[in-house]
């Protein structure tokens, strides 16, 4: 399968392309930047893995939480792109939960499987989810709506890997556990 997939929610913006079993990475600064930078990034990206617009069988973008700009960005790119390959056919467009691809990638770079993920919110406050990974059926459940409000106020049971940007602003203020 060949896919296309961005993240531009966060102040870096992450691209990767899948052709095979292949993966090609990029990550760069996003934010301001990033509805400007996006496009040409993907060009490149797309290039190294032999792979056109056309050749794609779906694309994938974060559908948030996170910056309003960098959602709109996503959203929009995601769309025109998609609707414009293989020649105006399209292809399918899937949205992924920024907090689930959080834990993903925790899950991915090392092994955990229950993880509270944090995404700084800005203006003194952090997105949030716990997340568990269900081996099972291969996919991330969430066992409570995504949160928005002060560090203090997440929480992580014993045992559970707290991932995330928002590590680094608020690491000493985040609930006792996270």
């Amino acid at each position: 399968m060949n896919l296309l997939a961005f993240d531009t929610s966060t102040d870096v913006i992450s691209i990767a392309v899948q052709h095979g079993d292949a993966v090609w990475l990029h990550h760069g600064p996003g934010g301001p930047q990033a509805s400007a930078t996006l496009i040409p990034a993907v060009r490149s990206l797309l290039a190294q893995a032999g792979l056109t617009f056309d050749t794609l069988d779906a694309l994938v973008f974060s559908r948030g939480p996170g910056s309003f700009t960098g959602l709109r960005t996503a959203c929009a790119v995601a769309q025109g792109l998609a609707f414009g390959a293989r020649g105006g056919q399209g292809i399918p467009v899937l949205p992924v939960d920024t907090l689930l691809a959080v834990a993903e990638e925790a899950r991915a770079q090392h092994g955990c499987t229950q993880v509270v993920a944090v995404l700084d919110a800005r203006m003194d406050e952090v997105y949030h989810a716990r997340c568990e990974w269900q081996a099972a059926e291969g996919r991330w459940q969430a066992d409570a709506d995504f949160g928005l409000g002060a560090p203090e106020t997440v929480q992580a049971p014993p045992g559970w890997t707290v991932a995330g940007n928002a590590r680094a602003p608020y690491g000493e203020r985040l609930a006792p556990g996270a």
